[in-house]
């Protein structure tokens, strides 16, 4: 068979068949291998009359591609990557290239890029994002590794990526794992701005006792504000789709149980190893772990009276209002505490990230895209080295302004009983990051106290330890 493809993903799943189909609508012919016969027969299907291979023997697949090879993999992360390498060693030459675009951990990509350079195989991490209308219509798309790597690819990824302003949502983003640390930091955005969303709903539910209408068009007119984005569009949506089952809306018949891959736990986890708070996307990820727990609350909701929750609110209108105020403010800090966190891991790995690169291709075809991105691109673009966005002059303003806001709403919240943990953490962040002293003197004394770790003092250099109570 004469070597005529340009592309190869391997795993023909929706998110890997709507990416070949978004590959084969920009003119470059595509070969398809999966396992599982119903998945080949899908794409055959799907993709009638256009240049496309599809096939589940390996052999093929590989002799179908044109030098050097571009395979990508859409397959499940962890033992699952290893193996489909494994299966293509045998038939690949050096130069090619392999790229595993699922949800993989950042130091699994640096291993597997080490163990492939010494056999001559090029690899790449890349973080997709989109779903699977993203797949097919134009994702954002986060490559990294060896740039020489991304060249060969580029121009494919840059013809299906999302555009934004005229420019593809795709850029070789750093070094080693980048692209999948940037994709990983990312989904805990995500985790956080949905979380924030969930409260919005509860409060404006419980407090204002809006109905599933009024609350699509209070979130459809947000986002056609300050808070445009895709979550909030969606969720606008979301309380308008009617259930055939209960003859109501669907939001109302769905279990209160979030499930969650572990991308939003991965970035907690990698954050308090790097020590850089990030607690709104804690506090996300906690919630998802409190919503799992549908028995045990069940079970302990009977015990509690809700008769404080009787207290007067705000008024209506002012609730949905400062809660559109208070969540621009939670938005802004949710990815500002993201990109501190990709500022310090840049560093600590080396991996060699530009700020303004990753908020210009979070502005199309991802989940978090959001009007917001602009606005952080023009606040890198003008201080590159930025480590923080709560030091933007472009955020000081809507900062101050918002944080009102978010009192008053989280007082309406306090007075319902109804949690608001991930909007309450970005206040207090907020609080903290910007407060010249913190009572952690008094843990430092503790500490000293009890293990004689010793301290500092504001008067003079050193360290120094007290036999307390002497």
């Amino acid at each position: 068979m004469n070597q005529q493809y340009d592309f190869g993903m391997i795993g023909l799943g929706v998110m890997g068949r709507n990416f070949i189909l978004n590959v084969l609508d920009h003119g470059f012919s595509a070969a398809g291998l999966d396992l599982n016969h119903e998945q080949v027969e899908a794409l055959k299907q799907e993709a009638e009359g256009k240049t496309v291979l599809s096939t589940s023997d390996t052999a093929e697949f590989v002799k179908a591609l044109s030098t050097p090879r571009k395979i990508m993999l859409l397959v499940p992360a962890g033992k699952a990557v290893d193996t489909v390498i494994g299966s293509l060693l045998p038939y690949l030459q050096e130069g090619d290239l392999i790229i595993d675009g699922g949800n993989t951990f950042f130091t699994d990509t640096d291993r597997r890029f080490n163990s492939l350079k010494e056999k001559g195989i090029r690899f790449m991490g890349m973080g997709v994002s989109g779903g699977a209308e993203g797949a097919r219509r134009g994702p954002s798309i986060m490559p990294g590794g060896d740039p020489e790597a991304y060249d060969i690819v580029a121009p494919i990824l840059e013809a299906v990526a999302a555009k934004a302003k005229g420019e593809p949502c795709v850029a070789h983003l750093g070094n080693g794992g980048a692209g999948h640390y940037v994709k990983m930091v990312h989904n805990g955005i995500e985790y956080g701005l949905m979380q924030l969303l969930a409260e919005a709903y509860d409060i404006l539910k419980h407090g204002a006792e809006l109905s599933n209408e009024a609350l699509a068009e209070t979130f459809e007119a947000w986002n056609n504000g300050a808070l445009e984005s895709f979550l909030v569009e969606i969720t606008a949506a979301i309380f308008r789709q009617p259930d055939a089952l209960s003859q109501g809306s669907l939001i109302d018949s769905i279990l209160d149980k979030a499930k969650q891959k572990g991308t939003g736990k991965w970035t907690s986890q990698n954050a308090m190893d790097l020590g850089i708070p990030v607690p709104t996307i804690d506090a996300a990820v906690t919630m998802r772990g409190l919503s799992a727990l549908k028995a045990d609350r069940a079970n302990t909701a009977p015990k509690y009276s809700r008769s404080i929750e009787q207290l007067p609110l705000l008024d209506k209108e002012a609730l949905i209002n400062q809660m559109g105020e208070a969540l621009h403010f939670a938005f802004l800090m949710t990815y500002a505490q993201g990109m501190h966190l990709l500022h310090e891991a840049s560093s600590a790995y080396q991996f060699g990230l530009n700020p303004e690169t990753i908020a210009k291709i979070w502005r199309g075809g991802c989940i978090i895209r959001a009007e917001i991105l602009e606005d952080m691109r023009q606040a890198y673009q003008q201080e590159p080295s930025l480590a923080n966005l709560v030091n933007s002059e472009i955020f000081r303003s809507p900062l101050l302004y918002g944080q009102r806001a978010v009192r008053e709403v989280l007082s309406a919240a306090h007075q319902l009983g109804r949690p608001m943990l991930a909007m309450a953490s970005t206040l207090h962040y907020f609080d903290a990051i910007r407060a010249e002293r913190l009572p952690l003197n008094l843990v430092q004394a503790q500490r000293d106290y009890f293990g004689s770790h010793t301290y500092e003092r504001t008067d003079r250099e050193g360290s120094f330890h007290t036999e307390w109570g002497a």
